[in-house]
């Protein structure tokens, strides 16, 4: 089973990470926190790397529904979108919930992970 969702989009970086959150908020997701890889390798180990961030995406409804259900789930939250430059185009890579929850042993999870997973999906498949 594969733990992400991949695209790779013909459009600028910047371009990219507009699409995936305006995908993000069609499916009720937020961006709560993104990360410049870029940046942060450059200002704390001065090295250049290529156009890298983490989008921190959360649907609170579900993560309500999780947390109900797992008080430590938090540690998996938010579901992490990255953003990324290739040679082959800007690729946009999705968690996939399911596959992450297969580290806790919650049947109740399931569920909501399914849900989710179907959601990232249509965020992808849709940009």
């Amino acid at each position: 089973m594969s733990y992400c969702f991949n695209k790779i989009l013909d459009c600028s970086f910047e371009e990219a990470i507009t699409r995936v959150t305006e995908q993000l908020a069609r499916e009720g997701f937020g961006v709560l926190t993104e990360i410049d890889i870029s940046a942060t390798l450059k200002k704390k180990l001065d090295v250049d790397f290529r156009k890298y961030k983490i989008l921190g995406a959360c649907n609170p409804h579900f993560a309500y529904q999780a947390l109900q259900r797992e008080s430590d789930i938090g540690t998996m939250l938010p579901c992490n979108v990255v953003v990324q430059e290739t040679d082959q185009g800007v690729k946009v890579s999705a968690i996939d919930p399911v596959a992450s929850m297969m580290a806790v042993s919650n049947d109740s999870l399931g569920g909501v992970a399914t849900e989710v997973r179907a959601k990232l999906e249509k965020v992808v498949d849709t940009l």
